[in-house]
């Protein structure tokens, strides 16, 4: 359920469908005793799903039968064990997807000729999502990692494995020529495809880069190419490039407070700058207003804020959960479309936009 939202996943799961293509999105918890809660919760959204597909008179027989079947399948293969805050299952015509996140989401049931991904976009980008690099002098690993999550193995273009090298021990002992490991030109060869690869997987997916590695290896990286200069971090750790995940999150636990820290003060500046020019927004109406015109440049949200409105007709009001017209998930939107514009999105700690209705934009005009 757990795996990375690069852009071309992306891209995939919002291409249009055949109809139908159907959303169920329900909150989940982490704790065990809430399991059960959970479970039959998963089967009446799945249950009101397969009903609204039965009884969509523009749904053929046999792409009823298929999606009912699909979503049958997605749910016999969710294991709540693994639950975190929340759960999006999508379903059509042959096809079926689970991802789990790790941001709430409203309990929904949605047919349409697309995936409903805001909640899912906002979750990927409220989780601050980096690459670690883990290299050693024979293997490379690529892992996918986010705010307090255990890095996940990246598969692909990695691992970049250093083809197994058989040294003349006569001639060695002879001429005393014993290369170190990082040495002989193999080895360069090796490091020169992990560089490779690297530049691919960022080239896919840009986002922060992690190197862990012992010295030698870090030194001997930096020869092959810029990766390990112009890490976010480097981290001097041996050992890691078969993992484990959880070995590679305490390594790199100081390195990411430290640069979650210098990232909250830069966005706070660049709010301070911004009130000063007067291209500031704050407030889930104002901040809504201008991301829907396309003019913001950065969105800064606190990480547990959630706001139910409605539309009036000229600015969003509160509104009630189940009231007609409510909206219970439009910080998620505001999140997606801000993206889809070009903008950057931060997630701050609760209480750094206390003064501003805890959501706030630079504008960029």
């Amino acid at each position: 359920m757990r795996q990375p939202l690069t852009p071309a996943a992306l891209a995939e799961l919002r291409r249009p469908r055949k109809y139908p293509a159907v959303s169920v999105l329900l909150p989940t918890h982490r704790r065990e005793r809430d399991h059960a809660e959970d479970s039959v919760r998963l089967r009446n959204l799945l249950e009101e799903a397969k009903n609204a597909v039965h009884h969509d008179p523009e749904v053929s027989r046999s792409d009823r039968i298929d999606v009912i079947g699909q979503l049958d399948q997605a749910g016999a293969e969710v294991d709540l064990v693994y639950a975190e805050d929340g759960l999006a299952i999508f379903a059509a015509p042959g096809e079926h997807h689970i991802w789990s996140l790790d941001r709430p989401v409203p309990p929904r049931v949605l047919l349409a000729q697309t995936f409903l991904t805001r909640n899912l976009v906002a979750a990927h980008a409220a989780s601050q999502p980096f690459w670690v690099l883990a290299v050693s002098g024979d293997v490379a690993t690529m892992w996918s990692g986010g705010r307090g999550r255990v890095p996940q193995r990246l598969s692909g273009p990695f691992p970049v494995r250093r083809p197994r090298i058989d040294f003349d021990p006569e001639r060695q002992e002879r001429i005393g020529d014993t290369p170190g490991i990082f040495d002989d030109e193999e080895t360069r060869r090796f490091l020169r495809e992990v560089t490779e690869a690297t530049d691919s997987v960022l080239a896919a997916d840009p986002r922060p880069l992690y190197v862990v590695g012992d010295t030698e290896a870090l030194a001997a990286l930096d020869e092959a190419g810029p990766v390990a200069r112009e890490a976010a971090a480097r981290i001097v750790h041996g050992g890691l490039a078969e993992g484990p995940g959880e070995a590679l999150r305490r390594a790199l636990r100081d390195a990411a407070r430290r640069r979650d820290e210098e990232q909250v003060a830069e966005v706070l500046r660049g709010l301070d700058q911004a009130r000063g020019r007067k291209s500031f927004a704050g407030g889930v109406d104002e901040v809504w207003q201008s991301v829907s015109e396309g003019r913001v440049a950065l969105v800064a949200i606190e990480d547990d804020y959630r706001a139910t409105v409605r539309d009036d007709g000229d600015h969003l009001v509160p509104a009630a959960p189940g009231e007609r017209g409510a909206r219970e998930d439009i910080v998620d939107e505001i999140a997606e479309q801000a993206l889809d514009t070009g903008a950057r999105v931060h997630f701050l700690p609760d209480g750094a936009l206390a003064h501003s209705g805890r959501i706030a934009a630079v504008l960029r005009y």
